[in-house]
């Protein structure tokens, strides 16, 4: 086990919409059942942002709470970095957004669109820029207003997603804690699995494209469902290899909330009992980018993630992307 840490999260802080939108409520709007739903998903409610709260607003709640815990001004950050598939606006970037609202005028800010994987992603550039020497403070933002790019009338789909935002402080480590070890893949040939078609420079917007419903989330459920089971498995098996770290010396792991089958079958992958794997899919369904940081936050508020303790963070994600993150808190 490696005993040299280079960064570590300082500080945490998540933020999600008033609005809560159960199982009960979808019953009404699309044609299907709060067994339905709970049974093949694990998931009972979500929260919904309302017309006026875009994604840096939800970036900007969460990004607050992790500069106090981790007691730094934002003038002090020297890079912000938001990953999300639904921007405030294509651009500028919603990081440069958020960095206005906090005042951090001397930070880098910038997007990166790594789909569920993006705040691992994120995680993964925040360590490598603080191993360069050249940073210091950088906070990394996980966000999306899902909902908004929701088809409301796709059954398969709108059932599934939920808005929030999780933010974490990443500096230097005091040397008894950090991250161990990162892993970031890709895999474009199943870009189509899960994909919103319109609004880029392949299909702009136009009266078709809109009538065609391209401007929101298509996904293909079962290949979905395939392909994350064994990408999030293969991660969690080839993170904790690369570590030289078992399941039995490991604490806890917070998989990317998306349907808690995946999240089931990665722990048998490594053989790891459900009793060490944080689940709140049921609370606020699937986050996309904010799901890690989101569920992260709350295992440590809980008690349930202490000093000291062996946590691993695995995602997958369209495009498709896969993370892992390996980290001693």
């Amino acid at each position: 086990m490696q005993d040299k840490y280079d960064s570590m999260i300082t500080g945490l802080g998540f933020a999600v919409p008033e609005k809560i939108l159960t199982n009960a409520d979808l019953e009404k709007i699309v044609d299907t059942t709060e067994e339905w739903i709970r049974t093949r998903t694990g998931m009972s409610e979500r929260h919904v942002a309302d017309e006026n709260t875009a994604t840096s607003d939800l970036s900007t709640e969460a990004a607050k709470k992790a500069l106090a815990e981790a007691k730094l001004d934002a003038k002090d950050l020297d890079v912000i970095i938001v990953a999300t598939v639904t921007p405030d606006t294509p651009f500028p970037s919603t990081g440069c957004y958020v960095q206005k609202n906090l005042g951090a005028v001397n930070a880098a800010a910038f997007d990166i669109s790594a789909a569920c994987s993006g705040f691992l992603y994120g995680l993964t550039m925040a360590d490598n820029l603080i191993k360069s020497g050249a940073y210091k403070n950088i906070l990394v933002i996980g966000a999306e207003t899902l909902t908004k790019i929701t088809d409301w009338t796709d059954r398969s789909t709108c059932v599934l997603f939920g808005d929030g935002a999780g933010a974490a402080v990443v500096q230097p480590s005091d040397g008894e804690s950090g991250i161990i070890k990162t892993l970031i893949k890709s895999d474009g040939r199943l870009t189509d699995l899960l994909i919103m078609p319109g609004g880029g420079s392949r299909i702009p917007a136009t009266h078709e494209s809109i009538d065609q419903r391209l401007h929101y989330i298509k996904m293909e459920g079962q290949d979905v469902f395939k392909h994350a089971v064994k990408a999030m498995g293969g991660a969690a098996v080839d993170t904790l290899k690369a570590a030289g770290i078992t399941s039995k010396e490991l604490t806890l792991m917070i998989p990317h909330q998306a349907n808690v089958r995946i999240i089931q079958a990665t722990a048998k992958r490594i053989k790891l009992p459900m009793e060490q794997v944080y689940i709140n899919v049921d609370k606020y369904g699937n986050t996309s980018a904010a799901s890690i940081p989101i569920a992260l936050t709350e295992a440590k508020e809980k008690g349930i993630l202490k000093k000291g303790d062996y946590c691993l963070l695995v995602s997958f994600g369209g495009g498709f992307t896969i993370g892992a993150v390996l980290f001693k808190y």
